[in-house]
């Protein structure tokens, strides 16, 4: 009897293997380093928050909450964004609840985008923007964000949109540089697209981790782009529970409408009792106004730490990613100091040539400082001994 045959497959993504972060997770695993590498946290979130969504559970919510999100925590998300941003958003046809944000940026490019429709990324970019454009049947336009600087290159932005162009994708603060988007950054942007048909998807995850007194500029604030933008945020990164995987989508009814059309049928609704527990939780106070403040002093011990290496420190504005210049350390290209760094050294980092699509290599990696004292310690008592 012949063995039974499984059909040829064409891989939509042929490209794609593997992500970085999964093998360098493994590699710190099994040579029992400190993960610096992956973007998450290592302490608890508020138990306070566990107890709001226990008794979510408890009260009986654990059906399909409404499509676009529970209510209350739709209210909750509008009143934010309109007392720190000053845009109002209507909770009913203006905010949705996603499964995180990556599903987000996902369902706004399979909303907007159609085949042959170009969508602009910046380079280096979180590593799911590119596989989604392609998934969705657009062309991946990629322009460099300045080497070194990190900042965006205005005519390069302008000399890359066509009558093609459909959307940009834009993430402040922006994983991986810690780079921040400044006023002028957005007039700019809001005024190079106003003569345009251009859509752009917002990625602010990290909207509540800005640091040395500065003020994170979302696009809300600028009507020229909010009217045209579809805003990401997420529960996970700012209540220290990434692996809930809750985030939002805020834009004007329009857009919505459209995200909400894909939305319904790839994910359809979010974890119901997890929706109650944060509303109530936001209802409770504002525990995101306290994280520059409280990531800022991570930032602050780790920096300190690496400048007593030879490691050269790039700026951190944002995020909790500190990225540093190896040059002075090593003459390995980064995929491979990254490597020797957990094998060796028993520190895990990510190299930044994994955020470019041609593993463009700046002699750059990146640390994640979203851990606790102790954890960072222990990393620095390893650095410190290159």
């Amino acid at each position: 009897m012949n063995a039974p045959r499984t059909p040829a497959l064409q891989s939509r993504l042929p490209a794609v293997g593997t992500t970085i972060f999964t093998v360098m997770s493994a590699l710190a695993a099994q040579h029992q380093a400190v993960n610096l590498g992956q973007g998450f946290p290592d302490f608890a979130c508020d138990p306070a928050l566990v107890d709001h969504v226990t008794r979510a559970m408890q009260a009986g919510h654990n059906q399909y909450p409404p499509m676009p999100g529970v209510a209350t925590l739709r209210e909750a998300v509008a009143a934010k964004m309109e007392r720190l941003y000053g845009r109002s958003y209507r909770a009913l046809d203006e905010i949705t609840i996603t499964a995180g944000a990556t599903q987000a940026i996902f369902t706004a490019l399979l909303a907007l985008v159609h085949p042959g429709d170009e969508v602009i990324v910046l380079e280096p970019c979180y590593d799911s923007y590119q596989p989604n454009i392609v998934l969705a049947g657009g062309v991946v336009v990629r322009v460099p964000l300045t080497p070194g600087t990190f900042r965006p290159d205005f005519a390069k932005i302008a000399a890359a949109l066509t009558a093609k162009t459909r959307a940009i994708i834009i993430n402040t603060p922006h994983n991986p540089s810690g780079t921040v988007w400044s006023q002028a950054d957005m007039l700019a942007l809001q005024e190079l697209l106003e003569p345009t048909n251009v859509f752009v998807i917002s990625d602010e995850v990290y909207e509540h981790m800005v640091f040395d007194g500065a003020q994170h500029q979302s696009v809300a604030r600028f009507p020229g782009l909010a009217a045209r933008a579809l805003i990401v945020s997420s529960f996970g990164k700012t209540y220290h529970v990434t692996g809930w995987k809750v985030g939002f989508v805020a834009a004007p009814a329009a857009l919505s409408a459209e995200f909400r059309k894909v939305h319904q049928f790839n994910v359809f609704t979010v974890n119901t009792p997890v929706q109650h527990g944060l509303a109530a939780y936001m209802a409770d106070s504002a525990p995101y106004e306290g994280l520059p403040a409280f990531y800022q002093r991570k930032r602050d011990l780790f920096r300190d730490g690496l400048a007593q290496t030879a490691f050269k420190l790039l700026p951190c504005e944002g995020t909790f990613f500190q990225c540093v210049d190896i040059s002075a350390v090593s003459d390995l290209g980064e995929a491979a100091f990254c490597q020797w760094l957990t094998r060796e050294v028993g520190v895990t980092a990510i190299p930044l040539s994994a955020f470019y699509a041609n593993g463009f290599d700046q002699r750059v990696v990146r640390f994640c400082f979203a851990k606790e004292e102790a954890t960072l310690h222990a990393a620095l008592a390893r650095l410190q001994t290159l």
